[in-house]
């Protein structure tokens, strides 16, 4: 088939087949997979892998390749099996990703099988159940406690970069990895700066494979690859959407300078939704970190314009709740969008002692800072956020932030606040506006 491919001619070679030949070659995954979307025999060490990690850039084909892995070991396809895996777990972000990406999307379990050998979605039971009696269980990395118990020989996780409580959910299946001869884990990702993807690297029992986005340039839209390199090329973002690659490296920042330079603006338009974002800071001691006040605004164009940087460096709650009122009220804001990870209900309170008609949304971390930031990152890369003015430090901070979190080794607390007030005004708009978790 390669051959045919690459003189030109494979169209006419599959039209002179039979049918009956040509339905089989179709579905015949091995020949049609590239090297990197089917996994090694042996491990890096020479033994039996464990776990088959796949890294790829994003539309790389990483969900073809695991729902097609998973094909194979139900159905026992050679040569991942004589017989086929009894029980098979499918772990995803959330019961919704697992089921919308991993079974019913484009590349999942129920498109890459034959309709005679495609398994049925109970649905109130969260399972896949095959013909010849394999079943697939869905699992949320937000519930790892749901992993207990269970036992298998097979397992698919999808976006294991994305999941919430990554170390426990992978800890809880590893212990019902224990059926079987050769119980296997696949997992599928976009790589990020994750300890815990780093661990699984470094297991001798461990087999990688990579693929950029670049490489899948056949079943994507034309125009996708050149508009992505064009807007990400050389950036930390493009490295890790696109590349692959896991971004480490403290210089690697998210934000690049052109992107905030082209979209600066003098004046910014009337604007329909104001925000004042507040990152409380952990102590109030001189040597502490700042508190993060960022004000930005949504117009009716559906950019957003960051407008004033308000933030106080080391002060305690009175001072920089005093501020962020300040700043609600001078510039007629809807509402103060406040993290209350480290003070709870009392970020609130301090705010409301000020002005206790204050309009406070409550937004709680519940993953890395790189992993808030990135959706945000994108945004500037597209042009979505324009810059009222010059902001140096914020900018400043922008522009060194990187894949440990931190900006020149300190908490990014202007970056904080703007990365709230983003995420309010165009991204997360679906969850509940008393209490948001990002």
């Amino acid at each position: 088939m390669s051959a045919s491919a690459a003189s030109g001619h494979l169209s006419e070679h599959l039209a002179s087949l039979e049918p009956d030949t040509l339905a089989f070659i179709l579905a015949d995954w091995q020949v049609w997979a590239r090297d990197d979307q089917l996994p090694p025999q042996k491990s890096t060490g020479g033994g039996d892998w464990r776990v088959w990690l796949i890294l790829g850039g994003r539309g790389a084909g990483k969900t073809r390749a695991g729902a097609e892995w998973v094909r194979a070991k139900a159905l026992a396809i050679p040569p991942l099996g004589a017989e086929p895996a009894r029980r098979i777990a499918l772990v995803g972000e959330t019961l919704t990703d697992a089921r919308r990406v991993m079974i019913e999307g484009v590349s999942g379990l129920l498109a890459v099988h034959e309709p005679h050998e495609r398994p049925a979605l109970e649905v109130s039971r969260s399972q896949l159940v095959w013909p010849n009696g394999a079943v697939a269980q869905v699992f949320s990395a937000e519930d790892p406690d749901s992993l207990r118990g269970p036992q298998f020989d097979a397992a698919w996780c999808d976006e294991l970069a994305k999941w919430r409580r990554p170390e426990e959910t992978w800890d809880m299946l590893q212990f019902g990895m224990r059926l079987g001869e050769r119980p296997a884990v696949a997992v599928t990702t976009t790589p990020r700066p994750l300890p815990l993807l780093k661990t699984i690297m470094d297991d001798p029992a461990t087999v990688v494979t990579r693929a950029a986005t670049s490489a899948n340039a056949a079943n994507l839209a034309p125009s996708f690859i050149s508009e992505m390199e064009r807007r990400y090329a050389g950036t930390a973002l493009g490295r890790q959407e696109l590349l692959g690659e896991i971004v480490d490296d403290r210089s690697g920042s998210l934000w690049r300078r052109d992107w905030i330079e082209t979209s600066r603006v003098r004046d910014c338009p009337e604007l329909t939704t104001i925000v004042v974002a507040v990152d409380p800071p952990v102590t109030a001691t001189a040597n502490s970190d700042a508190c993060g006040i960022i004000v930005a605004g949504l117009a009716a164009d559906g950019r957003a314009y960051v407008v004033a940087d308000r933030s106080l460096q080391g002060r305690e709650p009175q001072v920089w709740a005093r501020a962020a009122v300040r700043a609600y009220k001078e510039m007629m804001a809807d509402r103060v969008v406040a993290e209350v990870n480290q003070g709870g209900d009392l970020v609130t309170a301090v705010l409301r002692q000020i002005d206790e008609a204050v309009a406070v949304r409550c937004v709680r971390a519940t993953r890395g800072k790189w992993l808030r930031a990135e959706p945000v990152a994108a945004l500037y890369a597209e042009g979505r956020v324009a810059h009222v003015g010059i902001h140096a430090t914020l900018e400043e901070q922008m522009l060194a932030f990187g894949a440990d979190g931190l900006a020149r080794g300190r908490s990014p607390d202007r970056v904080d606040a703007l990365v709230w007030a983003l995420t309010d005004l165009l991204i997360d708009r679906a969850t509940d506006p008393a209490v948001r978790q990002l």
